[in-house]
């Protein structure tokens, strides 16, 4: 009878660490890429890649560790008879629900709102841009267009058509 005992709690304590571990994954999966590539700051190429590749696969991977992680919960739950192990499960079970809401969502485009209402203003109109600004420039078939860095870093995608082309100028 003791063993039997020590063994449920044994596989119990085993099944709540499985839980904590798979959702600091579920967590890392996500939230590293942000962490990662982050606005102002170097980063390498092998970051870059690793940052991508957890873009790509956590989608799949969250789904897959938010079924696992609700497995676990349900199991718990029964043997759970204190309100604040029932509530202790449900707060580990919230950032599993989030990482895998969060993974099919494109935060890069949070932090970088595309202008409403854009508009270009002539060289002589536009007050806003210093003498001392750095400007990034395009020039095609005789029509030349300016872009001060001091915007575009906020915003990083203007689309333009210049002497007749359209581009993309990024930064």
């Amino acid at each position: 009878m003791i063993t039997n005992i020590s063994s449920t709690f044994l596989t119990r304590r085993v099944a709540w660490i499985t839980l904590l571990v798979i959702a600091l994954i579920s967590l890392a999966i996500v939230l590293l890429p942000v962490w990662i590539i982050q606005p102002f700051r170097p980063q390498s190429q092998r970051g870059l890649e690793a940052s991508y590749a957890m873009r790509r696969w956590a989608p799949l991977l969250t789904v897959m560790i938010l079924a696992a992680g609700l497995m676990l919960v349900l199991w718990l739950w029964r043997g759970a008879r204190r309100w604040w192990r029932k509530a202790l499960l449900v707060m580990v079970l919230v950032p599993l629900l989030a990482s895998t809401w969060f993974a099919r969502q494109n935060h890069f485009e949070w932090m970088f709102n595309p202008l409403a209402h854009a508009a270009y203003a002539k060289t002589s109109e536009a007050g806003f841009v210093a003498d001392s600004d750095i400007v990034m420039s395009v020039e095609s078939n005789g029509e030349a267009v300016a872009y001060p860095v001091r915007l575009m870093a906020y915003h990083h995608v203007v689309q333009d058509i210049v002497g007749g082309t359209p581009l993309v100028a990024t930064y």
